[in-house]
């Protein structure tokens, strides 16, 4: 930049502290990210508008079970009520489900739209392709992701994420005094 005459902007976070600029947790969700924007280039080739990979599950499980409250869906997802209940809201705003008064005044039944049923073929496809494509991925590397995942479950249940932090957290004079 410096030959071409431009001035670099300077990084206001350089050199001041910056816990956030060391993550361990950020190459695993770039990674996520990454993976989800192949998939979201799937749809966008098929031209499958206003779907996000992250609705995929939910709406397979809407398929597969028939209409659910939010809770119901929820549960059978593994999220919380209000997670789910903010991303029906957006899945209803793109088009992919309706929702209507469940059986008692205070919860909503999810319905699939039209929209939703006439790619849900595609979706279930497209769903075991990215799985079969995740499992050649972890053949190929000496430490598959799945496994990770259990072994860190594991460590977790030895002593929970909580405690680790608070642990952590009571070693640190910031915490308490809130500066550093």
């Amino acid at each position: 930049m410096a030959e071409t005459g431009e001035t670099r902007k300077e990084d206001p976070g350089a050199g001041v502290g910056d816990p956030s600029r060391e993550s361990l947790w950020r190459p695993l969700r770039v990674l996520q990210e990454a993976m989800d924007a192949e998939i979201a280039r799937i749809y966008a080739e098929r031209r499958i508008e206003g779907l996000k990979p992250s609705f995929v599950m939910e709406l397979l499980r809407l398929h597969a079970c028939g209409p659910m409250t939010i809770g119901a869906l929820a549960e059978s997802v593994g999220r919380t009520h209000s997670a789910l209940s903010q991303k029906v809201a957006a899945m209803r705003a793109a088009g992919w489900v309706e929702t209507v008064a469940g059986a008692d005044a205070r919860s909503k039944e999810v319905t699939l739209t039209e929209q939703a049923r006439g790619v849900i073929g595609r979706l279930a496809a497209e769903w075991r392709a990215t799985e079969a494509a995740v499992a050649e991925i972890e053949a190929e590397v000496p430490y598959p992701l799945s496994r990770v995942v259990t072994d860190i479950e594991r460590a977790l249940e030895r002593k929970s994420f909580h405690d680790r932090i608070a642990e952590k957290l009571a070693e640190d004079p910031a915490w308490e005094c809130g500066t550093r």
